[in-house]
């Protein structure tokens, strides 16, 4: 930091400097680079005290020991996997974390080709040609697959049909992108948790542009008719999208193979700690719809002197081309968190993340079966297979039991007034007996 009378410690500058800088560009003073209405000029003082760095961090020990400690069994689109500690030290070298956006051409070639190696673990995954780096969740990604189908379609359906046990959250995010289209979001039926397929087979009309299905669902179900919904939407020219994670496409049906168009979900399950919400969307779909791809893909090329070397291919956003043609304006790929991603996805390997996957269902089955036995609670409620999570019934009503469990230290949903949903994984495992121990008490 410079000695400087700017009025700010962290201003790199001397006056001098700034002076010298000011008259190179003919301006009389920095406040003349600046348009700001007076509105919304501040000029006051902040009114921030001053603190040491050890009374500083007393505080937010204080502020942080407000928080709950309970050990989670939450799921429902947030998924706590294990991040190794070197993901984490890897993932802060000064050359992955920069205030610069990494999607800018600028960006290092150290970063492309670790974005181009999570798109390409991607392709493995989904059987599909492209995929994108990235999206802002999975709820974004499926408003975007669903303005792609509104575009690349060669019908004048305007209907985007989605499951009706979709979770809310996803929904109303996918409302909020088509409101500024003629698109319409519509809800199918389901039977025992999977798709209802007589009753979608009656719905299904030449206005469809978009068939939406899910495995596994929201409530943890692995959907055991793929191939039949992609059949259904191709014989009324919709396309079809289906919602997954990075984890459950290792051990689930290829989308590819299926006949999916266009694979969205959540990639952030692996690679990042439970944030309170931050994801990574994930977003695959065949080649045909190569250049109404969303966001930025990253590309290998040689450069002159025919040394392999990677770039920004495609940007199809306004920034970069005509407005007009510019598919979509999301900003940020959220390429650091992809970066996480994909350091951790290459560290378990196709063999690690396979037995990751077999895990998720071995886990929720063996665990729903030591809840069945308990007085008071019946689970699963669905009759399918499961990954990571389920649905069970109690007979105490729902807020109560989840109310109690809080007070032991646990944390579940309670999505009905007799309805939970459990999900566990890896980083819950120790907490199994306990968790079962305490239901048997309060169920």
């Amino acid at each position: 930091m410079s000695n400087n009378d700017t009025g700010s410690p962290f201003a790199p500058h001397t006056p001098d400097e700034t002076a010298f800088m000011l008259d190179a560009i003919g301006a009389d003073s920095e406040e003349d680079l600046f348009d700001i209405p007076e509105e919304v000029l501040f000029e006051g003082e902040f009114d921030i005290p001053q603190q040491s760095e050890q009374s500083v961090i007393a505080e937010t020990d204080a502020l942080l020991d407000r928080n709950a400690d309970l050990t989670e069994f939450l799921g429902r689109g947030h998924y706590d996997h294990y991040v190794p500690s070197w993901v984490d030290h890897l993932a802060d070298r000064s050359e992955f974390l920069t205030s610069y956006t990494q999607y800018q051409p600028e960006v290092a070639q150290g970063f492309l080709q670790a974005l181009f190696e999570y798109q390409s673990m991607l392709v493995e995954l989904t059987g599909l040609p492209v995929a994108n780096c990235s999206m802002y969740d999975a709820a974004t990604a499926l408003g975007e697959a669903a303005t792609l189908a509104d575009r690349v379609r060669q019908t004048t359906g305007k209907t985007v049909l989605v499951p009706e046990l979709l979770h809310h959250n996803r929904r109303a995010v996918l409302e909020n992108y088509v409101a500024g289209t003629d698109l319409t979001v519509e809800s199918y039926p389901m039977d025992d948790g999977n798709v209802d397929l007589n009753t979608l087979e009656q719905r299904m009309n030449e206005d469809i542009a978009l068939l939406y299905a899910e495995t596994p669902t929201v409530r943890g179900t692995i959907e055991e008719h793929l191939e039949e919904i992609g059949d259904l939407a191709h014989a009324h020219d919709a396309l079809f999208c289906l919602g997954s994670d990075i984890v459950a496409l290792a051990l689930l049906q290829e989308p590819a193979s299926v006949g999916v168009d266009v694979v969205v979900g959540e990639a952030g399950s692996l690679g990042l700690p439970m944030s309170y919400g931050m994801g990574l969307g994930l977003f695959a779909c065949r080649e045909a719809f190569l250049r109404q791809v969303p966001g930025r893909l990253v590309g290998v090329s040689e450069d002159a002197t025919e040394r392999r070397a990677y770039t920004l291919t495609l940007q199809t956003r306004e920034q970069h081309i005509r407005r007009e043609r510019a598919t979509s304006n999301i900003c940020t790929n959220q390429a650091w968190v992809a970066l996480r991603t994909a350091m951790c996805v290459a560290s378990l390997g196709p063999d690690g993340l396979l037995d990751l996957a077999n895990d998720c269902v071995r886990s929720a089955r063996e665990l729903a079966a030591r809840l069945d036995a308990i007085d008071g609670i019946d689970a699963p409620i669905h009759d399918r297979h499961h990954f990571r999570e389920f649905v069970v019934r109690t007979d105490r009503k729902a807020a109560e039991i989840t109310a109690a469990l809080e007070k032991h230290g646990f944390a579940v949903h309670a999505i009905d007034d007799h309805m939970l949903q459990v999900c566990t994984t890896e980083t819950n495992a120790a907490a199994r007996d306990e968790f079962v121990e305490t239901l048997e008490v309060i169920a």
